[in-house]
């Protein structure tokens, strides 16, 4: 019996992949990640429950698991940041197709990455490896305004902008206190005094899935990131979903800008996601990550009708062709990110005026009422509540919209 390995999935994406691709994965999970799970298990042949920080217990775990059910791995995809190397390594092992551990830690370190984008060539901030207010303060007198952020970690944690002397070293303090009580997570492990000084670029800001192969580049999805108001710098509020090629720029621009950043950092056939700006008419390169885009973005492209990106991966490890639709994007979509407005405990949703809006095509909670909000920079995780999607009207800004229907989820805390 073949199988796809899916390493280190949260529960909802195994729910997900067993409905779409039945019987044709095998999950390596974490016993925590299934113990807080409100999703069915799978069947004790579905899953390995062990603990992902140890690989040689992994490797013990799978190769029994193996043995006992009879199965043979023929590919093995990864949606978690955290357990990237993991897989790199076990695909060693069974010489299965899937990025170098070298290429995934290329891509977690935002210095070296940028570094390698440089030296070939490839537009992208300029960066400075700091550890101090006095640091910042010197690399924003060379550059303009800049930004801070850890060496690893995802999307807008712990991201702060500074524009002034002050500035750096309010946010080098937050930095420093909060890299330090990160110490024991996966994503920060052997996080260092030294955090990262980025030049600030404005411009449209755009991720974007693609694959890479010998073939060269392939476009599966491209979307443009609203900023909302009132959250904390590099909070994303949501995403646009956008027809490609785009009016801001060319598909060949897009895709040279990808297939040079991508050789640079040793990948040669996987699916990516790719963080950009464009600003004026260059397209500059933010971040790079072995793996698809997660957050609303799976969901916004499924109700589109474009795309499962979920079950694209698993093909796709599985050596399987992909096909992408040739149709032009029918109508703009909206994934809105749902965000708690202060701290405390949740006591009382009310999704009635959201379900009452028109254009609202789907609604998704993840938090229980009891949930217990905190907020940045203590906790990027908590305040986030779930998403919608929605198609917006015509002749309104798409910023007001989002948050007017923003300001339609209730919620009571105390």
């Amino acid at each position: 019996m073949k199988k796809i390995l899916v390493v280190g999935t949260t529960p909802d994406y195994i729910e997900w992949i067993r409905l779409a691709c039945p019987q044709k994965a095998l999950f390596l999970t974490d016993y925590p990640a299934r113990h807080k799970a409100a999703e069915e298990a799978p069947g004790p042949g579905e899953e390995i429950l062990t603990c992902l920080d140890d690989e040689e217990q992994v490797k013990s775990d799978l190769h029994r698991h193996l043995q006992r059910w009879h199965i043979t791995l023929q590919g093995i995809t990864c949606f978690d940041c955290e357990s990237m190397e993991l897989a790199a390594t076990l695909a060693q092992d069974f010489s299965l197709p899937y990025p170098s551990v070298e290429s995934i830690r290329l891509c977690r370190d935002k210095y070296l990455s940028k570094k390698l984008w440089q030296q070939n060539s490839v537009r992208c901030p300029r960066v400075k490896l700091v550890q101090s207010p006095e640091a910042v303060y010197g690399f924003m007198e060379k550059t303009g305004p800049c930004v801070i952020k850890p060496l690893s970690g995802s999307g807008s944690e712990l991201v702060f902008r500074c524009l002034s002397r002050k500035d750096c070293e309010k946010w080098t303090q937050v930095m420093q206190r909060e890299l330090k009580e990160r110490q024991s997570h996966r994503l920060y492990s052997g996080t260092t005094t030294w955090f990262l000084a980025e030049e600030f670029i404005s411009g449209n800001e755009y991720s974007c899935d693609f694959m890479v192969t010998d073939h060269g580049v392939r476009i599966i999805r491209l979307t443009r990131k609203i900023h909302g108001p009132g959250r904390p710098f590099g909070t994303i509020a949501g995403y646009v979903l956008e027809p490609y090629p785009c009016t801001d720029f060319s598909a060949e621009l897009l895709e040279q800008a990808l297939h040079s950043g991508a050789g640079a950092l040793g990948i040669n056939h996987a699916i990516c996601m790719v963080d950009f700006l464009v600003s004026g008419d260059e397209i500059v390169l933010l971040e790079m990550t072995l793996r698809p885009g997660g957050d609303c973005i799976p969901h916004l492209l499924r109700r589109s009708g474009r795309v499962d990106m979920i079950s694209l991966a698993v093909g796709f490890a599985g050596q399987q062709s992909v096909s992408l639709p040739d149709e032009p994007l029918n109508g703009r979509y909206v994934g809105l990110r749902l965000h708690a407005r202060k701290a405390g405990q949740i006591m009382k949703f009310s999704t009635d005026r959201l379900r009452e809006d028109s254009r609202i095509r789907e609604i998704q909670l993840i938090r229980p009422e009891g949930h217990r909000v905190a907020l940045p920079p203590a906790d990027y995780d908590s305040w986030y509540l779930g998403y919608v999607i929605f198609q917006p009207a015509e002749g309104v800004a798409l910023e007001q919209q989002c948050n007017e229907i923003s300001r339609e989820l209730v919620l009571e805390t105390v």
